[in-house]
């Protein structure tokens, strides 16, 4: 009886090491993946894009393909990540949509040009710093987002 007793205290400081497992429980949550931003940013111009077309009908024509391609991207973002997507029911920004365009359809394009320049230019940093695995993607949307640029102008 006394060996059992000096067994189980013996056990006891060892319980809280992590041999038996109970310190994954209080493990740190993983750090956000680095193309968190990047996934945001195709997200938002995206709805800018929209925004833009609703307010000036006239550039449909010119901006739903650049929007498409930020959808795409998102979602390229989204599988690359492997974050889960968001429903219009679950998002924290569901009811948030972009506010109208200020201004004129030429004031709108302008500030699109200036949000697609910052875009590119995020992408094409990202770019330089990814593992290869990620490099291709997102050299190809800075790519796309430079092409952007002729097609606000």
């Amino acid at each position: 009886m006394l060996a059992a007793a000096v067994g189980a205290v013996a056990l006891y400081p060892i319980s809280g090491c992590g041999l038996f497992g109970d310190e994954e429980d209080k493990a740190q949550p993983p750090a956000p993946d680095p193309l968190a931003p990047l996934l945001a940013e195709a997200l938002s111009l995206a709805g800018q894009h929209e925004a833009a077309i609703a307010a000036f009908p006239v550039l449909a024509g010119r901006l739903a393909p650049v929007a498409e391609a930020h959808r795409e991207h998102a979602a390229a973002l989204f599988k690359v990540i492997k974050a889960p997507r968001p429903t219009p029911s679950t998002s924290p920004d569901a009811s948030a949509s972009p506010s109208a365009p200020a201004g004129d359809a030429k004031s709108t394009l302008a500030a699109l040009r200036s949000a697609e320049q910052k875009g590119q230019k995020s992408a094409a940093q990202a770019c330089q710093s990814a593992p290869a695995d990620r490099a291709a993607l997102l050299g190809s949307i800075a790519a796309a987002r430079a092409t952007h640029l002729e097609v606000v102008r």
